[in-house]
């Protein structure tokens, strides 16, 4: 029997071991144990009369999208809203964020927390808008100068922490979200101008919804650039002193990204993240 056809049979708990066991070898169960741990937060204050908690890896996956020169910044799925906080916090005095969430639930949540957590002068500069981001694109291209998509994933960490969804897991469902994380990428990508750069992260741990995105939007656009190739993410160099105390954790060189590992960083992630360049010209 064909690999891909013994994946396609495993199903539940079982399955969702066997599944990641293949992926992660003798890591697994380490990984496994930090998975079902505490997360390691950090706390970000943005001025505002709250202050937010996150995952200290959502920070250095957000903190990694250049905002140098970027007058027009989009998070293009931002509930419930500490990256857009990261954003806010670091964009320059005359940019301006767009924080979108296609959920209206969700955009609620994301109104509560730039309301909450944003200092009323930032809070001014960031728009809150209600739209499906995969076709987004087919109202509006190269407006953005640089987009924030942090995708839907399959999440395992919060699959492994709930019974019901453990119980319901298969491979399939790892291919329906691959075929929305492409839709949104691809969205994503036209929505910025040339010059322009395109952050895209999830906290899956599985590379279909990772490096194989990255490795066909590349595919697909001939002026996508990966920025990382052979250097250190840019998190390593920009100071968060004055939002943020924590220290960032490291992260691991993947083929086409970065990924950061509970079972290495102290509980930080998982956070996978690229970042890819429009280098010139329209696309397809």
């Amino acid at each position: 029997m064909h690999r891909s056809d013994r994946a396609e049979k495993l199903s539940g708990s079982e399955g969702f071991e066997q599944y990641y066991s293949v992926l992660y070898g003798e890591r697994w169960p380490a990984l496994k144990s930090a998975l079902a741990g505490q997360v390691l937060y950090a706390e970000w204050n943005a001025g505002g009369a709250e202050n937010y908690f996150l995952d200290t890896a959502s920070v250095c996956a957000a903190v990694s999208l250049p905002l140098a020169g970027a007058e027009r910044i989009l998070d293009l799925c931002a509930a419930p809203g500490g990256k857009t906080l990261v954003l806010a916090s670091l964009m320059s005095s005359t940019a301006e964020l767009v924080s979108n969430e296609r959920s209206p639930e969700r955009k609620l949540r994301l109104s509560h927390v730039c309301d909450s957590c944003l200092d009323p002068a930032l809070r001014s500069r960031v728009t809150i808008t209600c739209s499906d981001g995969a076709k987004w694109c087919t109202q509006q291209t190269e407006c953005y100068d640089a987009v924030l998509l942090d995708a839907p994933c399959s999440s395992e960490r919060h699959v492994l922490s709930d019974e019901k969804y453990l119980s319901q897991w298969t491979p399939s469902r790892i291919k329906a979200v691959a075929m929305e994380q492409w839709a949104l990428i691809s969205s994503a990508y036209r929505l910025l101008v040339p010059g322009g750069f395109l952050l895209y992260s999830t906290c899956a741990l599985c590379p279909a919804e990772n490096d194989a995105i990255i490795s066909r939007l590349l595919e697909k656009f001939p002026t996508a650039a990966l920025v990382y190739k052979d250097i250190p993410p840019a998190y390593k160099n920009v100071s968060v002193g004055p939002f943020c105390s924590s220290a960032l954790p490291d992260s691991e060189k993947t083929e086409y990204g970065f990924h950061i590992l509970p079972d290495i960083q102290k509980g930080a992630g998982p956070i996978y993240f690229s970042l890819v360049k429009k280098t010139a010209g329209r696309q397809p």
